[in-house]
């Protein structure tokens, strides 16, 4: 038997093998990579307030309305993100520099990428054909460094303490070529927390982007919002205000005494009248129902509101405008040549010589526009050495 005392039983293999503490080690059950339903919540709460700052960013980028739904808060491996997203998509990186440690990634379609990018230098949002190129990369790591820098600065007011990124850094992934999310971030290569939300522009985008953190940067998130909010609590000074005493009682006049007898039921001096109650104090002792009935019965003065007549003649519909008040006012005059629709391929081979089409066909009357809006047609002439617009036609819109 005591040279059997190193070796394990199958019953004792089978209990390590189904223990759950051993388990635990290895799936890192410990909580380093696990959250609480406390943390999901703060990192929902904090990703929301987030991300609508950033969707106000956006908006002033693509002049588009932008929503962004309400984020998820799931747990996600690598395997999860290359089964479920779209492929080919952008990675964009966030690195905090200032009051966090750590980074996360955020995860766009191609297509939303081109829309978004098309939006910002211009387009209408369908100027989609090619290839994803450096110059859409770094449009969208510019838009993301507008908008998580302002997302980071709601952060700021949120942990009350200074938060700041480095420049995102964007790439285009195909994940089916990739072997592993090493290759894109540390992180990836375990668990990690994964938030979703719907974004919405206009007509143009109705998808999901993602999110992802590491466990250790959204506890690291966690623990700031609850070391604020103990801090807001033990901060906030205890109410040592004294209830307010009641006012001292006025002192009645004497009253006129018959027979030179003194009333009986008048109070001595310096006393005060327990059992008269002062205007707008509650009597000491009486009943919030009994003080009610005591108010109702009190007469109350009402009197109609009195308004000053208009006279009779006065009509602010036909009265006549004093259009005169703006007559000095400066207005943008434009004449419009013609237009046309460049992609930028087009546009960065321009150089001096280059001839460029446009819509209007010659002797078409040009366009008159008076603050971007069309007023009137022309024609062009030449008054000594300037051009000049004779107007053609007004246009009533």
């Amino acid at each position: 038997m005591d040279g059997m005392a190193g070796v394990l039983s199958q019953e004792e293999i089978s209990a390590l093998l189904n223990d759950d503490s051993g388990m635990d080690a290895i799936n890192g059950a410990d909580g380093l990579d696990d959250l609480t339903p406390d943390e999901i919540d703060a990192i929902g709460e904090i990703s929301n307030i987030s991300m609508g700052t950033a969707a106000t960013t956006l908006f002033s980028l693509v002049n588009r309305k932008v929503d962004i739904s309400t984020p998820v808060v799931t747990f996600a491996n690598w395997d999860d993100i290359v089964e479920s997203y779209e492929r080919p998509c952008v990675f964009i990186r966030i690195a905090y520099t200032v009051g966090l440690d750590g980074s996360n990634l955020l995860v766009l379609k191609e297509q939303d990428v081109k829309i978004i990018t098309d939006l910002m230098m211009g387009g209408d949002g369908t100027n989609l054909e090619g290839e994803l190129g450096e110059l859409h990369l770094s449009a969208i790591s510019e838009a993301m460094n507008q908008m998580m820098g302002s997302a980071a600065t709601s952060l700021s007011s949120m942990l009350n303490k200074m938060i700041d990124i480095s420049p995102p850094s964007a790439d285009l992934v195909d994940l089916k070529d990739t072997i592993n999310g090493e290759e894109i971030d540390e992180f990836l290569a375990g668990r990690f927390v994964k938030i979703s939300f719907k974004m919405e522009i206009g007509d143009l985008i109705n998808s999901e982007i993602m999110q992802l953190y590491p466990f250790s940067f959204a506890k690291e998130m966690c623990s700031s919002v609850a070391t604020n909010m103990e801090a807001d609590v033990s901060a906030a000074p205890a109410d040592t205000t004294p209830a307010p005493q009641p006012a001292p009682m006025p002192q009645p006049a004497p009253a006129p005494q018959m027979g030179g007898q003194p009333m009986m039921q008048q109070p001595m001096m310096g006393q005060p009248m327990m059992q008269q109650p002062m205007m707008g104090q509650p009597m000491m002792g009486m009943p919030m129902g009994d003080m009610s009935q005591m108010y109702a019965q009190q007469p109350v003065n009402v009197q109609p509101a009195q308004f000053q007549a208009f006279a009779g003649d006065f009509n602010p519909i036909t009265q006549q405008e004093n259009i005169g008040l703006i007559m000095d006012v400066p207005l943008d005059v434009t004449v419009e040549l013609g237009r046309t629709s460049k992609s930028i391929h087009d546009i960065l081979e321009f150089a001096p010589g280059t001839i460029i089409e446009l819509n209007k066909i010659a002797g078409e009357p040009i366009d008159v526009l008076v603050n971007g809006k069309y007023v009137a047609k022309g024609e062009v002439v030449v008054l000594e050495e300037s051009f000049g617009v004779r107007i053609t036609e007004i246009i009533n819109n």
